[in-house]
């Protein structure tokens, strides 16, 4: 059988991850990242299927992200340690880009028009979407236009959001100008998530309410009806919602404009605040890492102990809107790096919702960290409770490989 390798990218900042999936059998054969981009020393690391490792400082560091693709491409075709002979067994690149605004509703064949669009949209996510497209321009540069590359969206899994959850209580010429809306987040997590939980169940989504728990660094919450996402947490920027590990998520407007005038800050210096300095960090002191914050907490740390308590509050408050939102809950998905390690905050959340007839199984719940997924509700809970690893690479393969299909380019 003839492998469909499809590598996926994710671009950020100062990084590119990747991995190389065959999608016959949907196997990871490589999986790596380049860190540190723009340093003076910079970081490569990359492990195969068959557990063969690369790990190199790089002195002077990578400068741009055409170099980083070079080192990827060198790591994967590495005659020891490598994993394909040619760079020619890559049939398609597919790269997350966070922010599709309002152009982009489902994956897209990336051209000059496409990365135009994109570029439009780097004030709505101007550290995501700028670095995504330096990912793509170095992929085009190296690999030139024989291998297809697909642009997938955070956003798009929104995009049947109804307009009385998307548009902002502010004047709407806001919108109508400058597209000011909420667009949601994490949106391959989500769809991979739900997709999975129905292939495990043998359930339908069109028959089914269901709310997907992103917790991480980064945290979102989808309410999801019929197969359609009908309300999310992130906004406009992945700020919005609730808590995170530097994030503020949603609060009184007012708190912003006070803060700033009490320190005369500028909106720069509110914006570092609110999304690098906030969250768990802000609260507990200890930092974003949940796994130290939690340590510091079992310590005696009555701060730590509150960021927590705050982070479970809220999640819980929108578990409760979204059920009211949906008229109901059949699932409920934990996934993310918190979501699917962190048995203690689950525990807690689902105490909190005891009302609405959510039983877990204490003892199982408790096995289900490090990969391990599955359901942990009783079996005479009125809602299901899963937990289950996400893999927004895969995701990102699988709309890749479908969009190549659809338009006879595998």
């Amino acid at each position: 059988m003839i492998a469909i390798n499809i590598l996926v990218l994710n671009s950020g900042s100062s990084s590119l991850k990747y991995q190389l999936i065959d999608m016959n059998d949907e196997k990871i054969l490589a999986k790596g990242i380049c860190e540190k981009i723009g340093s003076s020393e910079s970081e490569v690391h990359q492990i195969t299927l068959l557990g063969e490792k690369i790990d190199k400082i790089v002195i002077p560091g990578i400068s741009n992200h055409t170099k980083a693709f070079k080192y990827i491409e060198e790591m994967l075709m590495d005659s020891k340690k490598g994993i394909i002979k040619d760079i020619s067994e890559i049939k398609a690149v597919g790269h997350r880009v966070v922010h599709g605004g309002e152009y982009f509703k489902e994956p897209a064949i990336i051209n000059d028009d496409v990365i135009r669009e994109i570029k439009n949209l780097i004030p709505l996510a101007p550290l995501h979407n700028a670095a995504h497209l330096s990912g793509i321009k170095a992929c085009k540069e190296l690999l030139g236009d024989n291998i297809p590359q697909i642009a997938v969206f955070d956003t798009s899994f929104y995009c049947n959001l109804p307009k009385k959850a998307y548009i902002f209580p502010i004047p709407y010429k806001y919108y109508e100008n400058y597209h000011i809306r909420k667009y949601g987040f994490h949106g391959t997590s989500h769809k991979f998530v739900i997709k999975k939980y129905c292939n495990i169940t043998q359930k339908n989504s069109d028959d089914l309410k269901i709310i997907s728990c992103h917790l991480g660094n980064g945290s979102s919450i989808t309410a999801v009806k019929n197969s359609k996402a009908v309300e999310t947490s992130m906004g406009l920027s992945p700020l919005g919602g609730i808590m995170m590990g530097t994030r503020s998520g949603s609060l009184d407007p007012s708190v912003i404009l006070r803060i700033a005038e009490l320190d005369s800050l500028s909106l720069d210096e509110v914006n570092k605040i609110l999304n690098k300095q906030s969250g768990l960090l802000g609260i507990s002191g200890v930092g974003s890492d949940d796994r130290e914050i939690l340590k510091a907490e079992n310590n005696g740390n009555e701060l730590a102990k509150l960021s927590h308590e705050m982070m479970v509050y809220q999640i819980v408050q929108y578990i409760g809107a979204y059920t009211a939102v949906l008229q109901g809950l059949d699932v409920l998905i934990f996934t993310g790096g918190i979501g699917e390690n962190q048995w203690v905050h689950r525990e807690n959340i689902c105490k909190n919702l005891a009302f609405m007839g959510i039983e877990i199984d204490d003892e199982l719940n408790k096995t289900m960290v490090s990969g391990k997924g599955g359901r942990i509700s009783k079996n005479n809970s009125k809602i299901d409770v899963f937990v289950i690893p996400t893999n927004e690479e895969l995701s990102i393969a699988r709309d890749t490989l479908e969009l190549l299909k659809n338009n006879n380019l595998i």
